[in-house]
């Protein structure tokens, strides 16, 4: 099974109970859900979205597969303005009123594994394969239509504030020259030209302990799928969705997201929305990060609705 980032560490927040309603907004491949399920079980109930239909289907069949999780699962492939709706759906269809509210709400906001590494994906500079990177393929502009498209400013702009790439005017400089002379649609293509602009030769970026093509990826990944504006609708509701008492916990992996969360949080303790909020933020272990590179970055922030 997929192990998912700071996995005690969002247990011991939600602190998931038997017979609650908990809802993860990122479901993913289920790590932190099958977790969940398994406390919340026999009576609770699991509502979970993500924009990946692969993804959300390899994730119900994980959780399927645990015992008692018939009747108790509702997934449903969605955007974070649609939870409010979903909840009230769920809850009437359980028996219950339409505002009930959830116990625990849950998003980790970083990409899933097999979406990384499946090459037809987009999403790896380690893979060739078309510079797609779109969490549901169906909808919206490849990142290779926004890079063709953006003026090298927009460029610049997006990798500096959305990857926290110090070298972003040079790498959009030499994309703007590069797709004069032929469009960029491969990851390869993309991949090699900031390997360029930063000085890189291919063979010593492939050893790089973070590879120079990492953040400009990551900017084009966020710009792709709107996450940051996906991001300020999830902060925006969560007060609306959550009971009195409950927590929600959010796991950025990007200085711009965890900003966010951050102001989001605070604002809403000054407002009497939150009780308690996290003051700061909760990082992963030496020994997870040798287990799992991708937990570096990590930060989960948490906040508790008011009573």
């Amino acid at each position: 099974m997929h192990t998912p980032v700071l996995l005690r560490e969002t247990l011991l927040t939600l602190s998931p109970k038997k017979g609650q309603i908990v809802i993860d907004c990122t479901l993913g491949l289920a790590g932190h859900s099958a977790e969940i399920v398994k406390r919340i079980l026999p009576t609770g109930h699991l509502l979970a979205t993500d924009f990946d239909a692969v993804s959300l289907e390899l994730a119900r069949a994980t959780l399927a597969a645990l015992p008692g999780t018939r009747g108790h699962m509702h997934l449903h492939q969605s955007n974070f303005a649609g939870l409010p709706a979903l909840l009230a759906q769920t809850a009437m269809q359980i028996g219950l009123p339409a505002d009930t509210k959830a116990h625990a709400v849950l998003a980790d906001l970083g990409v899933s594994s097999p979406q990384i590494d499946n090459p037809d994906r987009g999403f790896s500079y380690r893979h060739p394969g078309p510079l797609d990177m779109r969490m549901d393929p169906t909808r919206g502009q490849p990142a290779s239509a926004l890079l063709n498209r953006l003026s090298e400013q927009e460029l610049a702009s997006a990798f500096f504030e959305l990857g926290d790439e110090t070298d972003a005017p040079k790498i959009a400089r030499l994309i703007v020259e590069r797709r004069g002379e032929t469009a960029i649609e491969t990851t390869q293509q993309l991949m090699a030209i900031i390997c360029e602009a930063r000085d890189f030769t291919l063979q010593r970026a492939a050893g790089a302990k973070l590879h120079p093509a990492a953040r400009t990826f990551q900017a084009l990944r966020i710009l792709t799928n709107r996450e940051l504006a996906n991001l300020d609708r999830l902060l925006q509701i969560l007060p609306d969705i959550l009971r009195p008492g409950g927590v929600a916990a959010i796991i950025t992996f990007h200085s711009g997201e965890d900003r966010r969360v951050k102001h989001a949080f605070k604002e809403g303790q000054r407002n009497g929305i939150y009780s308690e909020i996290a003051r700061d933020p909760i990082t992963a272990t030496a020994e997870e990060i040798a287990k799992n590179k991708r937990a570096r970055s990590a930060k989960l922030r948490w906040a508790r609705r008011s009573a």
